[in-house]
Order: C-alpha cells, then sequence, then structure tokens
C-alpha cells in the first residue's frame, strides 16, 4: 500500500503548539541525550522526523510522543535551538484530539476561547441545576448536611456516580481509538497484554519512567499533583457521606482530603511560580490549554477547602453557597478537562508504555516462536 503524505501536516500541528519542527535537521542530538529514546522508541527524533515528511498515519500511531515528560534537555542541547520538546508537548495535544471521537479536544486546543465558553456554560447548568434541585426537594439553605441539607449527599452520591460512568464511556472510547492507532498490525496476542498488564498501575501510580529525568524536582511535584487528585476522586466517590459530615471531624477520611487538598493546591502553585518565572524548559513555552489546567484545577481545591472550612466552623448556609460554587469547577473538570483535555494525559501515559511492552513482547514471542521452528526444521 502507497504511502500517504499530509503536505500540510506540520502547519496544522503549528496550531497545537509544534511551531519550530521546521528548525529541526534531523541531526540526533535530541535523542542521543534523551533518557527515553531507545530501541524501538527514538525519541524526539523519529516523531519530529515523520511530521516533517508529512507521515500523518506513522505519527498517529506513535507512542513517543507519549514517553516524553519534557524534562527539556532535547531543548537545551538542540543546535538549531529548534525546541524539539516542545514540538513533542504539540504532538501530543494533536494526538488527544485524533484519539477523541467528539471533536471537542481539537477544538479546544486550537481555540482557547470555546473551551472557555464550554466551560462557562457548564458552570452556569450546573449551578443552575444544583439551585432547583435543592429547591424542589424541600431542602433548607441553612442545613449543610443531614436530612434537611440544601444538597444531601446521598443525592449528591448518585451523581457523583453518574458523572463517573459518563467520564469512563468518553474517556474509554478515546482509549480505544488511541489502541486501535497504535496497536494496529502489532500482531500482540492476549498473553503479551496479560504479561504487560503490571506496567499499567506501576506507571500510574509511580511515573516511573518521569523519575528516569535528570531533573527530579518536576517530577516530584507531577506525582504529588496526580497522588492528590486520583486520593480526593476515591474519598468523593466512596466516602462521600463521612467527607461531608460534620461539623465534627472524621479524621479516618478528612486526614487524607486535607492531605490531598494540601498537595493539590501546592503542587499547582508551583507550577503556575514555575510558568511565570520561566525557570525550567518546560516552562518556556505555556499553551493557552496549561493554564486553563491549572487555574481550574486551583479553583476547586481552594473551593472545596473553604466549603470544608466553613462547614466546620457552623456557616452552614455560607457553606451552601460555596459548595455549589465549588461544584461548578468540578463539573467542567470532569466531562470537559478530564476526557477532552491536559488530563487525559494520566490516562494516555501509562497506556503508551504498557502498549510499548505489550509490543516488545509480541516481538520477542514471535521471535522465538521462529527461532524454535527454525530448529525443529
Amino acid at each position: 500500500m502507497a504511502t500517504q503524505i499530509n503536505p500540510g501536516l506540520a502547519d496544522e500541528l503549528q496550531a497545537y503548539g509544534a511551531a519550530d519542527a521546521d528548525k529541526c535537521f534531523n541531526c540526533g542530538t535530541c535523542s542521543a541525550v534523551c533518557v527515553h529514546s531507545e530501541e524501538p522508541h527514538v525519541l524526539p527524533r523519529r516523531p519530529i522526523h515523520a511530521l516533517q515528511l508529512g507521515l500523518e498515519d506513522k505519527l498517529k500511531g506513535s507512542l513517543e510522543p507519549w514517553m516524553c515528560y519534557y524534562c527539556g534537555e532535547c531543548s537545551e542541547q538542540c543546535p538549531k535551538e529548534a525546541e524539539p520538546g516542545e514540538t513533542m508537548m504539540g504532538m501530543r495535544r494533536w494526538l488527544t484530539a485524533k484519539y477523541d471521537f467528539s471533536g471537542l479536544s481539537g477544538l479546544f486546543y486550537r481555540s482557547p476561547a470555546w473551551e472557555i465558553i464550554a466551560i462557562v456554560f457548564a458552570a452556569i447548568l450546573t449551578a443552575i441545576g444544583f439551585v432547583t434541585f435543592g429547591i424542589l426537594h424541600g431542602g433548607s439553605f441553612n442545613v449543610y448536611d443531614g436530612e434537611n441539607a440544601f444538597l444531601p449527599a446521598h443525592y449528591v452520591h448518585r451523581f457523583d456516580w453518574g458523572m463517573a460512568i459518563i467520564l469512563v464511556v468518553l474517556l474509554g472510547i478515546n482509549v480505544l481509538r488511541m489502541w486501535r492507532n497504535v496497536m494496529k498490525g502489532s500482531g500482540a496476542g492476549i498473553g503479551s497484554y496479560l504479561a504487560a498488564l503490571p506496567q499499567l498501575p506501576y506507571q500510574f501510580f509511580t511515573q516511573a519512567k518521569y523519575k528516569q529525568c535528570e531533573r527530579k524536582r518536576p517530577w516530584a511535584i507531577h506525582l504529588a499533583l496526580m497522588l492528590s487528585y486520583v486520593t480526593m476522586l476515591i474519598l468523593i466517590m466512596f466516602f462521600l457521606y463521612r467527607m461531608q459530615s460534620g461539623p465534627a471531624i472524621d479524621w479516618r477520611v478528612h486526614a487524607f482530603g486535607y492531605l490531598a487538598s494540601i498537595g493539590l493546591i501546592v503542587a499547582v502553585a508551583l507550577n503556575i511560580r514555575g510558568r511565570l518565572k520561566k525557570d525550567l524548559p518546560q516552562h518556556q513555552h505555556s499553551h493557552e490549554s496549561d493554564w486553563m489546567f491549572l487555574y481550574l484545577l486551583l479553583y476547586v481545591a481552594v473551593t472545596g477547602v473553604l466549603q470544608t472550612a466553613l462547614h466546620r466552623t457552623g456557616f452552614d448556609e455560607a457553606a451552601n453557597v460555596v459548595y455549589i460554587v465549588h461544584l461548578m469547577g468540578v463539573v467542567p473538570m470532569l466531562v470537559l478537562e478530564v476526557p477532552f483535555g491536559k488530563w487525559a494525559h494520566l490516562a494516555y501515559r501509562p497506556l503508551a508504555v504498557y502498549f510499548a511492552r505489550v509490543q516488545v513482547h509480541a516481538e520477542a514471542t514471535e521471535a522465538a516462536k521462529a527461532a524454535k521452528a527454525a530448529e525443529a526444521a
């Protein structure tokens, strides 16, 4: 089958932040200094070369962009100042859009205005929906938890699970599209998928490949951010009754909630500080989606802490107001940012490492079969 060339691929990627690929003359310096670059995944040189040649299908099936953690070493060493680290970041945005069946990812990445409009619209609908519900079910705006609560925990809990199902469906469809793009023609059998499976939770909860980078501080901040978010998500999904009860503190769950809140706020603050100071290579260029991700996460974390503090100190009416304001950030983040924005990286990165291991195992299995057949012959 003839290879199809997309001559406009480089121009298309520019809208996603990959603006300097034309400066690259494939000297290989970037791959020589990258700790993650090894056969069969040579990065960032190989995907950048595919971009320059307009090999869209090859780039869509590439795992290399997800194996880059943007330590910035390649950008610092590039003799042409081609910013390969930023080009790889642009590729990840582009790939997120290509995996997305809805087209929202591409729309948001290419037009920050549309992303803001979507978030504001979802936030307004959230406020209207919860206020209307609170009024219709007969709750008291002066009561935060218990039978007469304006937003009873058991109803919010059901809403959370409904949101979780929607999120799993939306992100699951995109993950399947990723799998189809990167694994077609690999010949991997079920045995290879099972053999590599431990890598998936290991990479997700440790970000182990990120730790291989020379600079450890970005890895530690990233890990704290991810674990804090996951901890808060688990608490809300499975322990909402205890989290919302009070005003007495249930340290069995609230201790984890406080630690997660501190982790989120500190990690986001450090990332914002880094992007303002531009002290690291990965902070030299900030796409609008990077700021949206940080601001929305900070908004959710701060309003969550404020809502809890008001409830613990007996200001239930104010706590209900802030609770609704908090949910106005939570809902857009879950239904828009997680499946279609930068939060999706939490799924795609460990999956990329997992798929790479599957491919390696499948190739080793085929090689062993061929060797055995040759001996038998």
